[in-house]
C-alpha cells in the first residue's frame, strides 16, 4: 500500500472506523442481557425450590433463553430479531404493507403524495431563491436539494484527486462547525438516458439550414429514445430547526424564519463547494424535485418526464400510485426495488476512489446514498470519552474473568483514540451511513442486479447487507434525496 510520504504519488490513503459491536457489558446488548438474566434467575429459582429435579424440569426454559441470546442468525443474534419480527407482524395485521393512492381524494395543500411516514412531509417554496424546501414536522428539519456536476474523479491525476478530496473535507468540516446542520445526504444515481441531451446539443450547436443532412440529423435526434444511462448527483442539506430555534425567531419565526436561516447555510454550502471545485447546477425547484421523486418510484416514466418539460412537475402528485412491500423487496409502479446497507466500510487503508466499482457499475438502475450526520465538538468529545472508558472497563473485566482479549476490541479502541486525536487537532466528527437502492423491471432482474451490486461492493472492500422487514422506510431514505433519518 502506497503512503503519502511518496512525493511522486501525493494521493493519501484513508481509513474508516469499524462498525462498533460493543454491547452494554462484555459485548452483550441489552436484549441479550435481559434474556440471559431471565435464564440465570430461572436456574437459581429452580435450584432453590426443586433442587436438581427442578433444574431439569425448567431446562427447556432457561436453555432456550440462553440459546436465543447467543445463537447468530443473519448477522444478528436471534433475540435481536424479535422487535423486527414483531413490528413486521403488526404492520401486516394493520394493512400497512400496501399503499394505493386515491386519485379522486384531495390531499391537504402543501403535502407530498408519498406513502408511509413520509406522508407527513410538507413542501415550502422559498420566495427568494425559488428552491423547494421539504419540511419534516416530526424530525423538525427543513431540507433543500442542490444539483451538482463534476468531472470523472477516476480520470483525474492523483494530485488533483487529493486536492478535491481535501476540498470536500473542508465542506464537511464547515457543516460540523455550524451546529445547525442536522444531516447532509449525497445521492449518486443512475438514470436511463432520455436523449434530451442530444436534442439540447442540436438546438445549441446544430445548423438547421433546411439541407438534407440537417433534416436527417433533426429527425434522428427527434426519434432517439432512451439510450444507455447517465449519472446525476445531488447534495441535500437539512437544517435542524430545534438547534436553530433562536436564529429562526430572530429571522421572523415560522417557516419564513426557518427558510431564511437555511438560506444562510445554503450560501455557505455553495461557497464551500465552489472552493472544492464542484459545480452546482442550482438549488432544485419544486418541479425538479417532483421529477426525482416520481422517477424513483416509476423509473420507466423518467425518460418521458425529462423529454417533456411540463409533465409531472407537481409535488402534490409526484408520489407513487401503488406500492407493495414484502419482507426483502418493494414493488412500486413500474419496478421492483431492494435496499442494501453498507454495514462495513473498508477496514484497511484505501484511496479515495475506492467506491469506483459501485459508482461505475453499468446496466443497473441504482442510487448510492451517503448520509453524513455532523456531531458538535463538545458532544463528540463527551461521546469519545464515554466510549473509551467503556472499552477500557470491558477489557479490564474480561481480564478478571479470564476471557481472551480479541483483536477486534483492540482495533476499536485504536479507532476511538485516533478519533480523539483528530478531534483535538481541530477536525470534525461525522457519522457516515451508506445505503444502496437497486431497481429493476422484474423480480428476477432485481435479484441479478442485487447480486451484481454486492459483487461490486466486495471489489470496493465494503460489506453489504440486504435489509429485511423495513424496505419501505429504507427506500425513502436511500432513493429519495430528502435527508430522511437512517
Amino acid at each position: 500500500m502506497a503512503t503519502n510520504a511518496n512525493s511522486d504519488y501525493p494521493l493519501a490513503p484513508v481509513q474508516f472506523s469499524r462498525l462498533t459491536k460493543r454491547g452494554i457489558m462484555l459485548g452483550l446488548s441489552l436484549p441479550q442481557l435481559v434474556v440471559l438474566g431471565v435464564a440465570i434467575l430461572t436456574v437459581v429459582a429452580s435450584l432453590y425450590t426443586g433442587g436438581g429435579m427442578g433444574l431439569a424440569w425448567t431446562s427447556p426454559l432457561w436453555g432456550s433463553a440462553a440459546l436465543v441470546a447467543v445463537i447468530p442468525a443473519g448477522g444478528r443474534k436471534v433475540i435481536e430479531w424479535v422487535p423486527i419480527l414483531a413490528r413486521w407482524v403488526a404492520r401486516t395485521y394493520l394493512g400497512q404493507l400496501i399503499y394505493r393512492r386515491r386519485i379522486i381524494k384531495p390531499r391537504p395543500a402543501g403535502t407530498l403524495a408519498l406513502p408511509g411516514d413520509a406522508a407527513a412531509l410538507r413542501e415550502w417554496e422559498d420566495p427568494e431563491t425559488g428552491a423547494a424546501m421539504i419540511h419534516d414536522p416530526h424530525a423538525q428539519t427543513l431540507t433543500a436539494i442542490l444539483g451538482v456536476s463534476h468531472p470523472a474523479f477516476v480520470l483525474l491525476d492523483p494530485g488533483e484527486q487529493q486536492r478535491r478530496v481535501s476540498g470536500w473535507g473542508r465542506v464537511l468540516a464547515a457543516a460540523c462547525r455550524s451546529g445547525r446542520i442536522a444531516r447532509i445526504q449525497v445521492s449518486e444515481r443512475t438514470l436511463p438516458d432520455s436523449g434530451s441531451g442530444l436534442a439540447e446539443w442540436w438546438r445549441t450547436h446544430g445548423t438547421n439550414d433546411g439541407s438534407w443532412a440537417a433534416t436527417t440529423y433533426a429527425e434522428l435526434i427527434e426519434r432517439a429514445g432512451p439510450a444507455g444511462e447517465r449519472h446525476a448527483t445531488t447534495i441535500s442539506l437539512a437544517l435542524d430547526m430545534k438547534a436553530a430555534a433562536r436564529q429562526i425567531r430572530t429571522s421572523g419565526g415560522g417557516m419564513g424564519g426557518a427558510a431564511a436561516v437555511l438560506r444562510q447555510e445554503m450560501t455557505t454550502m455553495t461557497t464551500a463547494l465552489r472552493a472544492a471545485e464542484l459545480t452546482s447546477t442550482g438549488w432544485l425547484t419544486p418541479g425538479e424535485v417532483a421529477v426525482i421523486l416520481r422517477s424513483a418510484y416509476d423509473p420507466a416514466a423518467a425518460p418521458a418526464l425529462e423529454r417533456h418539460g411540463a409533465l409531472g412537475r407537481d409535488l402534490a402528485t409526484a408520489g407513487p400510485v401503488a406500492v407493495t412491500e414484502t419482507w426483502d423487496r418493494l414493488r412500486s409502479d413500474s419496478a421492483f426495488h431492494a435496499v442494501l446497507w453498507i454495514n462495513e466500510w473498508p477496514r484497511s487503508q484505501v484511496f479515495p476512489g475506492f467506491l469506483a466499482p459501485l459508482v461505475l457499475s453499468n446496466g443497473i438502475l441504482r442510487t448510492l446514498a451517503l448520509h453524513y450526520t455532523p456531531v458538535r465538538a463538545d458532544q463528540a468529545a463527551r461521546d469519545l470519552r464515554k466510549k473509551k472508558t467503556e472499552l477500557i472497563s470491558d477489557a479490564s473485566q474480561r481480564r478478571k474473568i479470564g476471557q481472551v482479549e480479541d483483536a477486534s476490541a483492540s482495533a476499536e479502541l485504536d479507532d476511538v483514540l485516533q478519533q480523539e486525536a483528530d478531534l483535538t487537532a481541530g477536525h470534525g466528527v461525522l457519522r457516515v451511513s451508506g445505503l444502496i437502492s437497486v431497481s429493476a423491471p422484474t423480480a428476477d432482474e432485481l435479484d441479478a442486479a442485487v447480486a451484481a451490486v454486492e459483487q461490486a461492493a466486495i471489489q470496493a472492500s465494503c460489506e453489504t447487507r440486504r435489509l429485511v422487514g423495513q424496505q419501505a422506510v429504507a427506500f425513502t431514505v436511500a432513493a429519495l434525496p430528502l435527508c430522511r433519518s437512517v
